[in-house]
């Protein structure tokens, strides 16, 4: 018999990882920590749990490396993509989540797999006798096994700061003030909400950011922030108009009310289902809680807004894995070990699940005594992996979201007009080519395995929706 895989860690990455493993015949143990053990960032036990956004980033398949991403993953049969899918609130051209139910669909999911067996517990070390492993631990992996991690791997563990923005019950917003409409009128104009400030009114929020009172750690001095996560204040230290360039950019927006653009424009989206609890875009911050009620109160429509939740921040860590992982994500001094998620050092939801899912898919493999090579680099998920094995130089690593950078050029070269919309068509091409000769994901499993389950899903869809 096949020994299980060891998967630790139950979040996008982990998740994914076992499902994969799951739909391929091979058993899998995934250990998570949360329920006999608490982090800074979680709220609850359920696997999956998006403790910073609920959005997934633009859905365009078309022109954003993000939505091919999406669209390679449902190819691929994604938990992820599909859950995601199934908890999809309005949010635009973006793919956002109602993130209580999205948790839950992924929990009931694993939970029902008979050839997954969900441990609460922490893993300081993986036993020597784990043959196969996958550390999915992503930006808040424990302590005791960090340190395990440093030993092994001999190099110092990267890190960064990463904060997570405040959410505002909607029956709190001043909607006399504010009003819905997507940026550009794209998606449904109920989307978001949209709070407008004039020139006096951002000079004072951008004063208060500056002057407010916020969380330090000087223990972690010198530690950077994630470009795609800078708090807000962060951004104003940076330049006064910066948020006014960012998150807070009035372009595409047009107040009613007046009819005209707005010196700046606070936006909200959707975070349930029910409409009732809406997250403030952009807005991460290390304001003190105190702090954050006072300043974002400024703003005009939220003067009297309710939080469900204050932002808050955490440290981000990740290793340097050009130099450590082969392109297997294994580690090369210890093969048995490989790495997927956050601390392979790629960021954001979709990029941690999608490499996730290769990881399952190549340790799968492995144990069924086959390999599995990496897709291609002209597909989201080959360019992505690319970037963490070996395209991005050691000295000079950092997280990275997906985008058309980290493609191959086109050949031969195309206009910049319909490069996007090119390189999206080479990548679908080229997975499906790549599809085809990996061949079935169980196609070689050991004569005594179980069948892959593929009508599973939706029985799980069913039963955590009621």
């Amino acid at each position: 018999m096949i020994e299980p895989i060891h998967i630790v860690g139950g979040g996008l990455a982990g998740s994914e990882a076992a499902w994969q493993c799951a739909r391929a015949g091979v058993r899998v143990v995934l250990h998570e920590m949360r329920g006999p053990h608490r982090t800074d960032a979680h709220h609850t036990d359920a696997l999956a749990e998006l403790v910073c956004s609920n959005s997934f980033r633009s859905d365009d398949a078309e022109h954003n490396a993000v939505g091919l991403i999406h669209a390679e993953m449902r190819t691929m049969g994604s938990l992820i993509l599909t859950c995601a899918d199934a908890a999809r609130v309005p949010a635009g051209s973006a793919l956002a989540v109602d993130r209580d139910a999205f948790a839950g669909l992924v929990t009931a999911a694993i939970d029902a797999e008979p050839l997954i067996e969900v441990r609460r517990e922490l893993v300081a070390a993986p036993p020597s006798d784990w043959t196969s492993v996958i550390i999915a631990t992503g930006p808040l992996t424990a302590g005791p096994l960090a340190e395990w991690i440093a030993a092994r791997t001999g190099e110092n563990a990267l890190a960064f700061f990463d904060a997570i923005a405040p959410i505002v019950h909607f029956d709190s917003i001043d909607m006399d003030t504010a009003w819905f409409q997507s940026r550009w009128d794209k998606g449904d104009t109920h989307d978001y909400i949209n709070c407008p400030l004039d020139r006096d009114q951002y000079e004072t929020f951008v004063d208060a950011l500056l002057a407010g009172d916020k969380t330090e750690f000087k223990a972690w001095e010198g530690t950077p922030y994630f470009d795609g996560c800078m708090p807000i204040e962060v951004m104003a230290e940076r330049g006064r108009d910066t948020p006014r360039f960012g998150p807070m950019k009035p372009v595409g927006l047009t107040n009613p009310k007046t009819g005209r653009r707005a010196w700046a424009v606070v936006q909200l989206r959707q975070d349930n289902a029910l409409g009732t609890l809406w997250n403030i875009v952009g807005f991460q911050t290390k304001l003190k809680h105190a702090e954050q009620v006072r300043v974002f109160r400024t703003i005009p429509g939220l003067e009297r807004a309710e939080f469900a939740r204050l932002g808050g921040l955490h440290r981000n860590t990740f290793i340097k894995s050009p130099v450590l992982l082969d392109e297997q994500l294994r580690l090369r001094a210890e093969p048995r070990l490989r790495f997927a998620g956050q601390i392979t050092g790629c960021e954001g939801y979709v990029e941690s699940a999608a490499v996730g899912l290769i990881a399952g898919r190549m340790a799968a493999a492995e144990a069924q005594g086959d390999s599995l090579a990496p897709p291609p680099p002209t597909t989201a998920i080959g360019a992505l992996l690319g970037h963490i094995t070996g395209g991005a130089a050691a000295d000079s690593f950092q997280p990275m979201n997906v985008n058309f950078g980290l493609f191959p050029p086109l050949a031969p070269p195309v206009h910049k007009s319909v490069r996007k919309p090119a390189m999206a068509a080479r990548a679908r091409t080229d997975l499906a080519t790549w599809l085809a000769a990996a061949g079935p994901a169980s196609a070689r499993s050991d004569a005594a395995a179980p069948a892959p389950r593929n009508d599973a899903f939706p029985r799980f869809a069913q039963s955590a929706s009621q």
